[in-house]
């Protein structure tokens, strides 16, 4: 009902973006996956190294990861077993366990972040890269948060 009251090359031009930026999305982390497994790392793994910037609950690395924290506990137990990661009881409230990058975690995080960084520019001028930015943060305000 609601794509009736737009104009045709409205909803085309909307479609092919959403198409476009998934698409992107998903070679993007495919590219990410790619690249980690050479740092004997699954792609979720390198995600949750390149997200500890900090201690954090794993309840928070969850909500970064758009993950079940269940699922978060298999990805740390790996990450652990391989001294990457620790688990620590946050201090003020032991009810919450905090993840923390050992300094190989760190060292192996620089090398993911590594990874990333050659695929930021995606071949765009800064120009286009800040004219891209602010176009896909007006594009996500006005869409409901997810």
């Amino acid at each position: 009902m609601y794509a009736a009251s737009i104009p045709t090359m409205a909803v085309a031009s909307a479609e092919q973006i959403a198409r476009l930026v998934s698409e992107l999305a998903r070679r993007f982390a495919a590219y990410l996956d790619t690249q980690a497994a050479d740092l004997h790392l699954t792609g979720p793994q390198a995600a949750l190294i390149r997200h500890l910037d900090r201690p954090l609950p794993m309840k928070d690395v969850a909500g970064r990861l758009r993950c079940d924290a269940s699922n978060v506990t298999g990805i740390v137990d790996r990450l652990e077993s391989r001294g990457l990661v620790e688990r620590r009881v946050r201090a003020g409230d032991r009810r919450v366990k905090e993840l923390v990058l050992t300094g190989e975690g760190r060292r192996v995080q620089r090398r993911v972040a590594a990874i990333a960084e050659r695929l930021s520019g995606l071949e765009l001028s800064d120009s286009e890269q800040s004219r891209l930015i602010e176009l896909l943060e007006k594009a996500l305000s006005a869409l409901p948060p997810a």
